[in-house]
């Protein structure tokens, strides 16, 4: 696929979970320890949501500026559910082969959610 063509299936990707969650894009999404992080964060967070900013294409890699929004519904390293709503700003690589996704990398900011769900 072109650049174009991969950051457009980002862009459906990002849209199709925010729509049904991990089960709605279980059949494209070929990395196992990206299927275990969306099973994870859905327990915690369930029914959270993505939304792109800014998307960079180069290759089969799509760079994706983002952020998730949830609420905390659900056991996090300890601490149980507080109901609050955090908004985490993340970036993640995704690499995409034969219209699945095959590999990510990602950066967030761990500390600043386990702020807001503290507050502290």
């Amino acid at each position: 696929m072109s650049t174009k063509e991969n950051k457009l299936f980002i862009r459906n990707y990002f849209d199709t979970f925010n729509q049904g969650g991990g089960a709605a894009v279980a059949n494209i999404v070929a990395d196992d320890h990206l299927k275990e992080h969306i099973a994870f964060f859905e327990s915690v967070f369930p029914g959270y949501q993505l939304s792109a900013k800014k998307m960079i294409a180069e290759g089969d890699n799509v760079v994706v500026d983002a952020t998730f929004t949830g609420t905390h519904k659900g056991e996090l390293m300890g601490i149980p559910p507080t109901g609050k709503e955090v908004e985490v700003p993340f970036i993640i690589i995704y690499q995409v082969s034969g219209g699945k996704i095959v590999d990510h990398k990602m950066v967030a900011d761990q500390a600043g959610m386990m702020q807001q769900i503290t507050g502290s």
